[in-house]
């Protein structure tokens, strides 16, 4: 069963009911406005206004209208189409419109450069682009060197349409809402994601159908979700994170809520106003809240925060001492972590689980229909509570990296998907992140894990964010540096940072400090090259704290 049969099944039981919902925070209205000039505002332009929302009837015809719109174009099966949007209401009914015709859909990072955007669309081969008004001078800047896309639609107001491009809306407007007659099969390609990056120029990741639909029953199963929850997406939709946990919505036939926006105000005012159950957060929005309300920012009595019953951190390690500090907060949530990877397709091939709240450290055990395996370098298995490389199989693997036959082989190992992940399993099968295989350090021998570092090190009061790498050393061949960002209004010095790290075994215990800023990119991973890049050669170069 494709992911669009998911769709259309909500848009004939459910028609009437709300499916998606942005918020705009930008836009947010004065409180006091009278009854008269609330209406006004509802009658703004779309982008202007600072609540939107769609059925799932709605959304369903917004795709169907995109899929014809597609065909009168001449797209055909197989044919990748490209969003480069930050989160909206149009970006999702885009995303199945594509997947409607047939076609693969090709999802980018916002982000991107001019040169990255224009390597990613090579690579993927796309003939069609369809992006948003944050992207005008970065698409106009190589419109006559992508000769391959042979269609650009701007998805805004018709005025600021730049001359290359057609408009979304005036486009589709006409458009077919009948189901574009395309059988789609399980096995057929759907959708290509890009790596993070953080190793280099990404990868294209291609997914069939079915692992859409994998992303879909394992966010479900894991989350409980039901037609009463309301989802609170934060993350961009870009990434197969906040993509794969919305599917578990749609499974459900579930409103979610879109926030474009990060600050914990806006979180928490969405939260309350939208009634939200779920929220998905990275840790360094989960920390801003809980330093926000210590120091006295928000008011807590202005939100009404009783539907919040699930708190989900995911898309990279989660330091125990955070989640300690929000069950202090918040005693009734519940809180959950995922382990995924976007070659496989995100979320859920390892889980926690919220009955297992006295393993937080652990990223949990294999996800629902999901196998793991600890391996070494010669490819077996690991005793029980050595570090090896962490193995996953499921429905969710990648077909391939796209055109790149050599990275395929480094990773795929038959049904088996070696992660680069270093790992251990406890004496209950818990599974323990140690670090990436690549940022291990190697200094006079030993091997020292970044993450283990670094958990540590964010127990302190007054660090907001670590990150630890290594530095060439004459003598040890590398030393561990802790890159420390600090709490706003807080004070550490270097002496009684390295006092407080007597705590570590002293092979552990970084070599330099650097008080600088963590560079995190939009899932919330840290730049470790942008680090090694700026610290590198052994030189300490002073970051700006910008």
């Amino acid at each position: 069963m494709p992911i669009t049969d998911l769709l259309e099944r909500n848009a004939r039981i459910y028609p009437n009911e709300v499916a998606l919902v942005e918020i705009n925070p930008e836009k947010q209205p004065a409180k006091n406005l009278t009854w008269r000039e609330y209406s006004l505002i509802e009658t703004a332009a779309e982008g202007d206004r600072y609540r939107r929302e769609i059925t799932w009837r709605e959304f369903d015809v917004k795709a169907n209208r995109f899929a014809n719109l597609l065909f009168t174009r001449g797209v055909r099966r197989g044919d990748k189409v490209a969003i480069l949007l930050m989160n909206c209401l149009e970006w999702l009914p885009i995303y199945f419109g594509i997947l409607k015709a047939g076609a693969i859909v090709v999802p980018m990072n916002y982000r991107y450069s001019s040169d990255e955007i224009k390597y990613c669309l090579d690579l993927a081969d796309v003939r069609m682009l369809v992006f948003g008004p944050e992207f005008i001078e970065r698409v106009g800047a190589i419109k006559d060197e992508i000769d391959a896309v042979d269609n650009i639609f701007f998805v805004g107001k018709k005025e600021d349409t730049p001359s290359y491009a057609d408009n979304y809306a005036e486009m589709t407007y006409y458009c077919s809402t009948t189901v574009p007659p395309v059988e789609i099969s399980d096995e057929d390609d759907g959708a290509i994601y890009f790596s993070s990056g953080t190793t280099g120029f990404p990868k294209a990741i291609l997914h069939r159908h079915r692992a859409l639909v994998t992303a879909a029953e394992v966010e479900r199963e894991h989350h409980s979700q039901s037609r009463d929850d309301v989802f609170l997406c934060i993350p961009p939709l870009y990434h197969t994170g906040a993509k794969m946990h919305w599917f578990g919505s749609l499974a459900a036939g579930s409103r979610a809520v879109l926030l474009r926006g990060v600050s914990p105000e806006w979180v928490l005012e969405t939260a309350s106003d939208e009634k939200a159950t779920i929220v998905w957060l990275l840790v360094p929005w989960a920390q801003d809240i809980l330093d926000a309300i210590d120091r006295g920012d928000v008011d807590m009595s202005e939100y009404d925060l009783s539907k919040w019953r699930l708190m989900h951190v995911g898309a990279q390690p989660v330091p125990p001492s955070l989640i300690k500090r929000w069950k202090e907060r918040f005693p009734s949530h519940d809180y959950d972590t995922n382990y995924g990877l976007s070659e496989s397709i995100g979320p859920g091939c390892v889980h926690l689980g919220v009955e297992n709240i006295h393993k937080v450290g652990a990223i949990g055990k294999a996800g629902y229909g999901w196998q793991t395996a600890i391996i070494g370098e010669d490819g077996k298995p690991v005793k029980q509570g050595e570090v090896g490389e962490l193995a996953v199989k499921g429905n969710g693997v990648m077909k391939c990296y796209y055109k790149n036959p050599e990275a395929t082989a480094e990773i795929l190992k038959g049904d088996w998907l070696l992660t680069g992940d270093m790992a251990k399993e406890d004496e209950d099968g818990f599974i323990y992140l140690v670090d990436r295989k690549k940022d291990v350090i190697i200094s006079g021998g030993e091997n020292i894990y970044p993450v283990q570092i670094e958990d540590f090190l964010r127990a302190h009061d007054c660090i907001k964010d670590v990150a630890v790498i290594g530095m060439p050393d004459k003598r040890l061949g590398e030393i561990s540096a802790a890159i420390v960002e600090i709490k706003e209004g807080a004070t550490l010095t270097e002496e009684e940072l390295n006092e407080f790290c007597l705590g570590l075994p002293k092979y552990k215990r970084p070599r330099k400090i650097i008080f600088a800023r963590v560079p995190r990119n939009p899932t919330g991973k840290i730049e470790k090259p942008k680090l090694r890049e700026i610290y590198s050669g052994g030189s300490l170069v002073e970051a700006q704290l910008v």
